[in-house]
């Protein structure tokens, strides 16, 4: 799509403009306020190009996202507004996006959703009417065709970029490139991967997509983070699925002093994005520090990035000139 068709995303003048992008995670609180959320968007706004605003993240109920995402966008950020399908039928997913779209929502990512039972209300009923693919199918058939699934026709259609997720760890390996190609041909233009912890691994998965020609019709953003403590790698490598932490990192961090793995994670994560920025065909990274916000401005400068001004900052910057 054209840069004309999301005027108000960040993330779109990025890849337009061909510049390595860079999103964030912003999850919403577990209540109704909305001065939690700017204080974390104010950590991120002016490093990067947008944020995702969670969708019930781990099937844990939070504030919606599509609230969140208004929240966000008010407090001056370009919000990526996250769907899943666990708890809503296709009713309710076209009215979301619908919603998005009149909010002027520049970008949302679709995604299958974790089952209930892995989160705080195991007991509510699971919807997934759609999957992830079937529901990006669905998003670009109401911007392109400005159809409901029923056939009939919208008044106006949305005009937001779609994006999806992927996991290049998960077994089989041999068969994530096409798994992603599958959600591109369904309409995703922009994919946000699992955390990068093997770059070796990540760069054939790369290599693979080249090939296939799916990274010239889709900005793929690699997974990063810092792992902050001990017990935040034993989680991700024990607990979380297709989460891949290398041998060499492993050994990092258990070769320091307790009181100093925080500061190795931090340089780890910013060493991997340095490798990501080098790797043809990655168009940026996806930061995910979840409840360490403020930390992600010192890992992009640590990592060689600069800060990044929208179109809206950027007029008021040269009128103060």
């Amino acid at each position: 799509m054209s840069a004309e068709a999301h005027p108000g995303g960040g993330l779109q003048a990025a890849l337009s403009e061909g510049r390595f992008a860079v999103t964030a995670e912003l999850g919403p609180p577990r209540g109704a306020d909305a001065d939690a959320l700017i204080r974390k968007a104010a950590h991120l706004r002016g490093w990067v190009d947008a944020v995702n605003v969670t969708d019930n993240q781990g099937a844990r109920v939070r504030m919606s996202s599509l609230g969140a995402a208004v929240i966000a966008q008010r407090a001056g950020l370009s919000p990526v507004m996250q769907l899943t399908c666990r708890d809503r039928n296709r009713m309710a997913l076209q009215a979301d996006l619908l919603a998005a779209g009149a909010l002027e929502i520049p970008h949302v990512l679709l995604l299958t959703g974790d089952h209930p039972r892995a989160g705080d209300h195991p007991q509510a009923k699971p919807v997934f009417d759609l999957d992830g693919v079937q529901l990006t199918w669905l998003a670009r058939t109401l911007r392109e065709d400005g159809v409901l699934m029923s056939g009939e026709a919208l008044s106006v259609s949305p005009q937001w970029m779609i994006g999806t997720v992927e996991n290049p760890f998960a077994p089989p390996l041999s068969l994530r490139a096409e798994r992603l190609a599958k959600k591109v041909a369904a309409g995703a233009e922009f994919a946000q991967t699992q955390y990068v912890f093997d770059v070796d691994v990540f760069a054939q998965w790369i290599s693979r997509l080249q090939d296939m020609g799916v990274t010239e019709k889709c900005a793929v953003l690699a997974g990063v983070g810092p792992i902050r403590s001990l017990r935040v790698l034993e989680y991700l490598r024990c607990e979380v699925p297709g989460v891949n932490v290398s041998g060499g990192i492993e050994q990092r961090l258990r070769g320091v002093p307790s009181d100093r793995v925080a500061e190795e994670g931090m340089r780890v994560c910013a060493e991997t994005i340095e490798q990501l920025t080098q790797i043809p065909g990655v168009a940026g990274v996806h930061v995910m520090a979840f409840g360490f916000e403020h930390g992600v401005p010192e890992i992009l400068t640590r990592a060689g990035l600069t800060p990044r001004l929208h179109q809206g900052l950027l007029e008021a910057a040269e009128l103060e000139c």
